[in-house]
């Protein structure tokens, strides 16, 4: 078997765009993966390209060998995008492992630890405050909407939810994003009396509609400096959060904010590798570490999920993307044993169902995990081409 042909689809998906790597092999074996543009990842397409062609009529089933190899020649800047080339590459070249054997992924690491295992609603209220017509709801405009939809999470039975700072400006519901550049108050990201009533405004309303039961998560992302997160952690201190999440370069800094915070810490979604994670594990910075299946690969994942539980650490995915995504990190948790939750967006564009096969199924806040060779979904690549970005 060897690898014939690679290519690169791409789909409208409202705000953003969902991105797939397509592995073809001369059996006729078609490998998936799932990667994104976005994120620090702009242009991410021709840096996959650069490295899959000199792939071109090899094996693809040794699959580590492959990845060893890429991030030898690219260990100069094995980082950031190139990493994230890597990843793709490799989660593609699994799935076509899977498939010559039969089996799904999960069985070429000793099996799945569990079959169910609980999700959280993420990004809840963020979407439809900024993207609803995309999404196909009303528009939250009040935090009234948002007490309103944390009844609707709990009515269909998730236990937990993760939302984002959702600021009223004396209209209507807005989205906050300075440390992404998309509303003032960078380069600086101060925070100030407003944005901690926003805080304290938007966790309120959650709780209120969702009640005392339901876990409840705060993503602020890279909004703040460490004087800001300190007053952040403050801020939530009433709303017994089952995390605060955030996101930092300095390992010691993490660990001075956990080390005050009254809740837990989650963090790392955008850290690369075992050599990246290093420093934050060995400062003890958080209670919860995030790895990024797609961005770092699975096999590189589940190392660094390894490491994680030598420091007594459960591992969760960052996953925030198609179905196909959400197969790859299904598989993750099933054989992790240090596993904590699963991320999953439960809103998006109305179209992303048909952009799938055999999409992985949610009952009362549980996932089950997909049973097909490979990673048990199919990308429908009509569907997604005739949603090609214009």
């Amino acid at each position: 078997m060897k690898i014939a042909r690679i290519e690169d689809l791409h789909c409208d998906a409202g705000w953003r765009t969902f991105s797939f790597l397509k592995v073809t092999t001369d059996e006729g074996l078609i490998g998936w993966s799932e990667y994104t543009e976005g994120d620090g990842s702009r242009a991410l397409t021709p840096v996959i390209h650069a490295m899959a062609e000199a792939l071109i009529g090899m094996d693809p089933r040794p699959v580590q060998a492959i990845t060893s190899l890429l991030y030898i020649r690219h260990q100069q800047a094995a980082n950031g995008m190139n990493f994230r080339a890597i990843a793709a590459i490799e989660n593609a070249l699994l799935d076509i492992k899977g498939k010559a054997l039969g089996v799904p992924v999960y069985e070429l690491f000793g099996g799945p630890i569990r079959t169910s295992f609980p999700v959280y609603w993420s990004h809840c209220g963020t979407y439809r405050v900024r993207n609803h017509e995309d999404v196909g709801t009303p528009q939250a405009r009040t935090y009234d909407d948002i007490a309103a939809l944390g009844a609707e999470v709990k009515a269909l039975g998730y236990k937990g939810l993760k939302t984002n700072i959702l600021d009223f400006d004396g209209e209507k519901l807005v989205g906050f994003g300075p440390g992404a550049g998309r509303t003032p108050g960078w380069p600086e990201l101060n925070v100030d009396r407003r944005t901690l009533d926003s805080v304290r405004n938007t966790l309120a309303a959650f709780r209120d509609g969702a009640g005392p039961e339901m876990d409840l998560y705060l993503d602020v992302n890279y909004h703040f400096k460490t004087e800001g997160l300190l007053k952040v952690a403050k801020a939530v201190e009433p709303y017994d959060l089952t995390w605060l999440e955030f996101d930092t370069w300095d390992p010691q800094a993490l660990a001075l904010i956990r080390s005050r915070a009254p809740c837990p810490i989650a963090s790392s979604e955008s850290v690369n590798g075992r050599r990246g994670y290093r420093p934050f594990l060995n400062a003890y910075a958080s209670d919860v570490v995030i790895v990024d299946v797609l961005w770092n690969g699975f096999l590189e994942s589940m190392k660094v999920a390894s490491m994680a539980e030598a420091y007594e650490v459960n591992v969760a995915p960052h996953n925030y993307y198609g179905h196909l995504a959400t197969a790859i990190s299904a598989h993750f948790c099933a054989i992790t044993p240090n596993f904590r939750i699963m991320e999953v967006d439960v809103d998006s564009v109305k179209w992303r169902d048909e952009l799938f096969f055999n999409i992985p199924k949610i009952e009362n806040g549980n996932l089950a995990l997909p049973t097909g060779p490979g990673w048990g979904v199919e990308v429908n690549e009509a569907a997604v081409r005739a949603r090609a970005p214009k």
